[in-house]
């Protein structure tokens, strides 16, 4: 679902309080982070079930191409690091 690989996209919803976790950790890292609403976006939706066995489990969050679902920030930032580190050194 990502149009670039070269970002990281979190897919979330309201009231979730994973996404919520997730995102006010993301709040203390350098890293531009896309996100996107689920019960907004249908092809969004779309894309979480096709990632996450056929379940809108959010946060799930689709690193430059690589997605992982219901990720802890440690296991974010090492899938950043691994397939995106020049998106650590950005700013907002």
């Amino acid at each position: 679902m990502s149009e670039s690989r070269n970002e990281v996209v979190l897919y979330w919803r309201p009231w979730c309080p994973y996404c919520m976790k997730l995102m006010f950790q993301l709040l203390f890292v350098r890293l531009p982070v896309r996100k996107v609403n689920i019960w907004r976006d249908p092809e969004a939706a779309a894309f979480v079930r096709s990632v996450a066995d056929g379940n809108e489990t959010v946060p799930t969050v689709d690193v430059a191409g690589h997605p992982l679902v219901n990720p802890s920030r440690r296991q974010l930032l090492a899938a950043v690091r691994e397939h995106a580190p020049h998106l650590l050194n950005r700013r907002r």
